[in-house]
Order: C-alpha cells, then sequence, then structure tokens
C-alpha cells in the first residue's frame, strides 16, 4: 500500500515485521487472530495523515515474524517481551500510545498490567479486561461453561486444528471466520467445523475485498496457523505465569469499543461484566464503553472511519 514502509527488526531474540507510516508521536497497533499487521490499514493511513507515527506489527508467529515451535514460547511474558523491546529499541523508547483488536487486545491488557510506564492511553477493541481467576485455569473454566467445541478448547490440541483447517484451506477458513456475525461463543463442531463444503461460495461484505482476502490467504499458506493458534494453547501457562497480578488493577486511561453482534460481546457473562460495573473497579480509569450498533467482531475493518474517529478523540487527551 501506497506510502506504508515494512522492515525487519530484532526484539527480543526474533525477527519481527513492522509496517509504519508518518511521523511524530507513535501510535501502536496490535492484531488479533487469524489476522496481520494488514488489518490495520485504514488506521496506518488515517493516523499518519494526523501527524501520527502509525506502526503496526506482524505479531509474533503471525505473517512475516518469527514463529518459534514450542508452545511456550508464545506466553503473555514472552509477547509483551516483544512488544517492550519494539517500542524500546525501534520506536519511542518512551510511552506510546496503544490500540489493540482481538488477541492483540489480549496482549495490550497484559501491556498495560506488566508495563504502565510505557503507555500513555490504550484503545481496546471487541476484548474487555479479563480478571485472573484464582481457583480455576481458563481451559477448564471453559469446557465447564461452554463445552467441549468451544473454539478455544478445540483449538489446544497441537496439530489437530491445523489439519482440520487444512481441509478448508486458508482463504476459505478466513472468510468464513472475518465474515460471520453468529452472535454468543463461536463452536467449531468436530464434523465439519467451518460449516458447508460450498464455504467458498460465501458473498464478501463490502468492506473486506477480494484482494484483501488474496492477502490474508497468501500469508496463512506460507506460514500457516500454528502460530496464532499456540496463542489460545498458552491460556493455562499465562493463568500460571500471572499469579503475581492476581486482583491487580489496570491503571492506564482506557477506552473500550466493541460492536453490539461481536461474538465476544454477545458471549453470557461478558456484558454484564462491561456494564455492571466490575470493569471500571478492574481498569479505574476506563473513561468511555462504546457499542456500535449492527457491528460484528472485525470493527476497526468494518467500520474503519468511525473507529479511526473514537481513537482520535481520546488519544488527544494525552
Amino acid at each position: 500500500m501506497e506510502g506504508i514502509v515494512h522492515r525487519t527488526v530484532s526484539v527480543n531474540g526474533i525477527n519481527m515485521h513492522i509496517a509504519e507510516k508518518g511521523e511524530g508521536p507513535v501510535v501502536l497497533f496490535l492484531h488479533g487472530f487469524p489476522e496481520l499487521w494488514y488489518t490495520w490499514r485504514h488506521q496506518l493511513n488515517a493516523f499518519a495523515a494526523l501527524g501520527y507515527r502509525a506502526v503496526a506489527p506482524d505479531l509474533r508467529g503471525f505473517g512475516d515474524t518469527d514463529a518459534p515451535e514450542k508452545v511456550c514460547s508464545y506466553s503473555c511474558l514472552n509477547i509483551v517481551g516483544d512488544i517492550v523491546a519494539l517500542i524500546d529499541q525501534w520506536l519511542s523508547g518512551d510511552k506510546v500510545f496503544v490500540v489493540a483488536h482481538d488477541w492483540g487486545a489480549m496482549i495490550g491488557w497484559y501491556l498495560c498490567l506488566f508495563r504502565p510506564d510505557l503507555v500513555k492511553c490504550f484503545v481496546s477493541l471487541t476484548v474487555p479486561f479479563r480478571p485472573r481467576h484464582p481457583k480455576m485455569k481458563p481451559v477448564e473454566g471453559m469446557r465447564a461453561f461452554f463445552g467441549e467445541e468451544y473454539y478455544m478448547c478445540r483449538f489446544q490440541e497441537p496439530g489437530k486444528m491445523e489439519s482440520e483447517m487444512a481441509r478448508y484451506g486458508a482463504e476459505a477458513v478466513i472468510k468464513k471466520i472475518l465474515t460471520d456475525r453468529k452472535p454468543g461463543p463461536p463452536h467449531l463442531p468436530k464434523e465439519n467445523p467451518f460449516g458447508s463444503d460450498d464455504i467458498n461460495q460465501i458473498n464478501l461484505p463490502s468492506w473486506f475485498k477480494e484482494d484483501d482476502l488474496k492477502y490474508y490467504a497468501t500469508k496463512y499458506e506460507q506460514k500457516g496457523f500454528t502460530g496464532g493458534l499456540n496463542y489460545y494453547r498458552a491460556l493455562d501457562l499465562n493463568w500460571e505465569l500471572t499469579a503475581a497480578w492476581t486482583g491487580a488493577k489496570v491503571t492506564v486511561p482506557v477506552k473500550f469499543i466493541v460492536g453490539d453482534v461481536d461474538m465476544v460481546y454477545t458471549t453470557p457473562g461478558v456484558k454484564e461484566y462491561v456494564h455492571g460495573g466490575e470493569f471500571k473497579k478492574d481498569v479505574p480509569l476506563l473513561e468511555e464503553c462504546v457499542v456500535l450498533e449492527n457491528t460484528g467482531h472485525f470493527i476497526n475493518q468494518e467500520r474503519p472511519d468511525e473507529i479511526n474517529a473514537h481513537i482520535h478523540h481520546f488519544i488527544t487527551k494525552f
């Protein structure tokens, strides 16, 4: 894309690909699954034009960034370590604005917990803070509440989901995930997990073009899905590693934005947490929760102009 600069930098023992555009205060964008730096294409252009240095890495395991083999290499400490090194060695070396979506948002929350000194403010898209439950590991809890076919549970066995995805192909899998607007906790049945055999006949929405799909598919065909799936496989490891942060508050200013048909937001218990007061208790500097109507999970791609306006209005306060 015109004007976006791509380079590879060394961080925390791995080679990380970053895309960036513009000059000025740094806005760091962290993507989710199954995405890449490319999810922020609209934001890179918009914030560069507004006078910021907009930076979007491929996170560890994704795209053109290294993908270590072991699941233990994908703990929150590893991923946050990558981001801290990126900020310290290649960006400002000081506080940055952080905007993140999906798994990137989960990493953003960890960054705010571990290194609040590096974050001016945080805009979390789709994923609210998730306080650590001291008596139950995450995967055990998800199995109990949502069943074995809940997508995070289905992702746990190394190699299993990769082989199922391979039967459909990267393009079909990405198309299915990015176009699905079914509310509530996603399930992947053991038989035909991504739907019917005519998955390739799904019509793309207006906000996701054929060229966008081809870019994602090409990168996932090259890299595979294992790196991204390993984030889910490290959920219980993260629980073990973060025992010292049980009950800790997020102490940076935060804005939360979500779509009203988002799969996370419509999962039982999430709305109650977000709007019932507990979210604010855990994140005392939470300034606003914005719910966009008729909007799904991939909010920064589906509603880029509105998302950009919300982000810009918030970060100009700091």
